[in-house]
């Protein structure tokens, strides 16, 4: 049973982000304030769900709760800064878009820096065990696999709609084979001999 939120005297937003260790398209990042009576069955961290319910619970997120965002961050901005900021922009990003604004940012996750003048905590596997962690996690999954859906239309010999960017054995050897798109990130390892480490 996930926790609604960490504290109940401010507003808050949970965060989350989806996509960090893929090799190719951005990393998406969310924010959400759920209302305090918000309760689903379905919702859970988004990596234990199935892409059903996780397109369910989407809609009913952006349906019933009190703001929420989405924001990408390219490829080659990841390549500029680095995945670890390229997170925590996103996530920045996600959250100066809401309105109303939260008051405290649950942020998934073990560190986490920004310019927004809101305080945070970050809660390591907090998608397992807040509500506005999970559905952030949700959106940003959801948000994302449909990005790289599209992508894949135009670039089907990478496997994208079956892999979505991860370093898979396929998305490895369709590297070897045909090379870098402008969607790769050009700073993370593609070599076919990392597949023991691909997932």
């Amino acid at each position: 049973m996930l926790e609604p939120r960490l504290q109940y005297e401010l507003p808050e937003a949970g965060c989350d982000e989806a996509g960090r260790g893929c090799l190719a398209g951005p990393v998406f990042a969310a924010a959400v304030i759920l209302p305090p009576d918000f309760h689903d069955p379905l919702l859970n961290d988004s990596k234990q769900m199935t892409e059903r319910n996780r397109d369910k619970l989407r809609a009913v997120i952006e349906r019933e709760a009190v703001a929420w965002a989405v924001e990408a961050v390219s490829a080659a901005r990841i390549d500029e800064i680095n995945i670890l900021n390229a997170s925590f922009e996103g996530m920045s990003l996600a959250v100066a878009r809401l309105d109303p604004q939260p008051g405290l940012l649950a942020i998934d996750g073990n560190r986490f820096r920004t310019t927004l003048e809101i305080p945070y905590r970050c809660v390591v596997k907090g998608d397992a065990k807040y509500a506005h962690i999970a559905a952030a996690s949700v959106l940003a999954k959801t948000h994302r696999d449909e990005y790289m859906y599209r992508l894949a239309e135009e670039f089907p010999q990478y496997g994208w709609a079956k892999n979505k960017g991860y370093p898979t054995r396929e998305h490895r050897l369709a590297i070897r084979e045909y090379g870098l798109t402008p969607h790769h990130r050009l700073t993370f390892n593609h070599e076919i001999d990392q597949l023991e480490f691909a997932f």
